[in-house]
């Protein structure tokens, strides 16, 4: 593949990937959580990567060290800060978590979103 090329979603395969993040026991809060990924892109220096991403209903805490831009596919999902202050995010709206936020994602009804990531 053309690393200059234009990256469609609905025609690359990507690289899949499941987990139980009740397997990451210091993360989960609520429920028993389970991911689905296919990360779709990966820049050289592995800095910057995109894709989708399916949980069901579940709650844990924020993973930090990177910027991610969201867009949900489907579903209901909330991101509480530490502070306690939550945001309501479902199908069609877009957010933009920055390095450093502090709190949680809590999955309301199963969640699908393509995702862009800068990691640190």
């Amino acid at each position: 593949m053309d690393k200059h090329a234009v990256i469609n979603f609905a025609h690359l395969n990507g690289e899949f990937s499941e987990r139980r993040l009740k397997d990451l026991p210091d993360r989960v809060v609520e429920g028993d959580p389970h991911h689905v990924s296919t990360v779709r892109f990966t820049s050289e220096d592995g800095v910057l990567m995109s894709g989708t991403w399916t949980s069901t209903p579940g709650k844990w805490h924020a993973f930090t060290g990177k910027d991610e831009f969201c867009y949900i596919v489907s579903g209901h999902c909330r991101l509480i800060d530490k502070n306690g202050q939550a945001q309501d995010f479902k199908t069609g709206d877009s957010f933009m978590i920055p390095n450093g936020f502090e709190g949680y994602w809590e999955v309301v009804e199963t969640t699908t979103k393509h995702f862009v990531i800068r990691n640190y």
